[in-house]
Parts: structure tokens; sequence; C-alpha cells
């Protein structure tokens, strides 16, 4: 059986489209605060490294950390870390704030449409 897609034969208005590129943004930035709480500490250069990004073109948001050990930080779960920091901190700071995602990127599409 296959699942129903949903198409549209017209343009989203350009209002919207910004208006959902700006929630996907704040909504990445929150993202990206709750991860660096997270994020394992040494000398920071891992939390600073942290960075919000939007691509317009396919609307989709992105969180990064851009140091050569994010990943094995990330996913090595057998590392210790210092009380609040943690492995996958971007991937629980994500599935922990879903609700608050899916709350700015709406306000942000009903500011539009006002």
């Amino acid at each position: 059986m296959t699942r129903p897609r949903v198409t549209f034969d017209h343009q989203i208005p350009a209002e919207l489209r910004a208006a959902g590129a700006r929630g996907l943004l704040l909504a990445a930035e929150h993202v990206l605060g709750v991860s660096s709480d997270r994020v394992p500490l040494d000398e920071a250069a891992l939390q600073r490294s942290g960075t919000a990004s939007v691509d317009e073109a396919v609307m989709q948001a992105m969180v990064a950390y851009d140091t050569l050990y994010a990943v094995p930080q990330h996913e090595r779960m057998d590392f210790r870390h210092a009380p609040g920091r943690r492995a996958k901190y971007l991937e629980s700071a994500l599935n922990d704030s879903v609700t608050e995602v899916r709350d700015v990127v709406a306000a942000q599409l009903r500011r539009a449409l006002r």
C-alpha cells in the first residue's frame, strides 16, 4: 500500500516562505542554545564552534558543531563528562525541544498570516 502524498500546484507566497525560514532559524537557534548547555567542555572550543543556519531553498534548518572531535564527543557513550555535560548533546537537545521548535515556527507563520 502506498502512502498518499500531498502536493501543491501553486507557489507558497513569498511572505509565508520568509516567515517559515525565519521560524526555522529561530528554532535552530533555540536547539543550539539547549545543546550548548549540554556540550562537553574542556576549553570550550567545541561549544564555541556551534552554529545554526537555514537553507531557504529546501526549507531545512541545521545545527552543527565544527571541531575534529565533535562527532566522537557526540557519539561515544563511554566518554566521561563534567556534570550536566554529555554525549548526544545535540540529539537530546532536539528531542527535548520538539514542542518549542514547532511553536516557534508556527508563531512566525501565524504572524505572517495576520
